[in-house]
């Protein structure tokens, strides 16, 4: 994980801008962004709405696969957070869900305001192939990413093990590990943290945390 070197960033506004189905539609005016993305239901909404504080910036629902567009949210008038839809399952049909496949292909290849990925990555189950696949995917592309542990409020001592076992899956085709995050919406455990990076990496490309 980055070493935080300057004030602690403050999330201090965040509205929803646009969606989109295709990158050529997507906001063109420079800012950075950082993308969320995860397999269906795995709380990336619930994660965003604890990020920044709108119970209900980032619709929630327990059906997966609902956000089916790239949705952008303007943070501190500065950069962009986008929500992602969600892969794997999903009560679509194949030919649906090939289609979101293809706009998240073109999104990583073509999006260069794209700053960092955030995978997120369910603590409360054992390692999914899925999940190692679109990580080792992401590296092929060399796009950068870190990943984000959600719903860890929800684990037991004996299922601390979990998370290694992710890390020590991840390990057999990385040499080192990228960023990693514990986080909670319910107890906003990472959110300081998540920022945190978000901010260093902002100025580690001299971009204005807030305008």
């Amino acid at each position: 994980m980055l070493a935080i070197t300057f004030t602690s960033m403050q999330l201090k506004i965040a509205k929803f801008i646009s969606s989109h189905s295709k990158v050529a539609q997507m906001p063109k005016d420079g800012r950075p962004e950082f993308a969320f993305i995860g397999r269906s239901n795995v709380g990336k909404s619930s994660l965003i709405n604890m990020l920044t504080k709108r119970n209900e910036l980032a619709r929630t629902s327990g059906k997966p696969g609902k956000t089916s567009l790239v949705s952008y949210f303007l943070i501190n008038n500065s950069w962009y957070l986008a929500d992602l839809p969600g892969y794997g399952y999903a009560k679509v049909s194949k030919k649906t869900r090939g289609k979101w496949e293809a706009r998240m292909e073109d999104y990583f290849h073509k999006r260069d305001t794209l700053v960092n990925a955030f995978v997120l990555i369910d603590s409360n189950i054992p390692p999914q192939k899925i999940d190692l696949d679109f990580c080792n995917w992401l590296g092929e592309l060399g796009v950068p990413f870190a990943i984000v542990f959600t719903k860890t409020d929800r684990k037991k001592a004996r299922d601390l093990a979990r998370v290694e076992d992710f890390k020590v899956a991840m390990l057999e085709s990385w040499e080192e590990l990228p960023p990693l995050f514990l986080t909670s919406a319910v107890t906003e455990n990472g959110r300081q943290d998540v920022l945190d990076f978000i901010g260093q990496s902002l100025e580690a490309i001299n971009w204005p945390l807030e305008k």
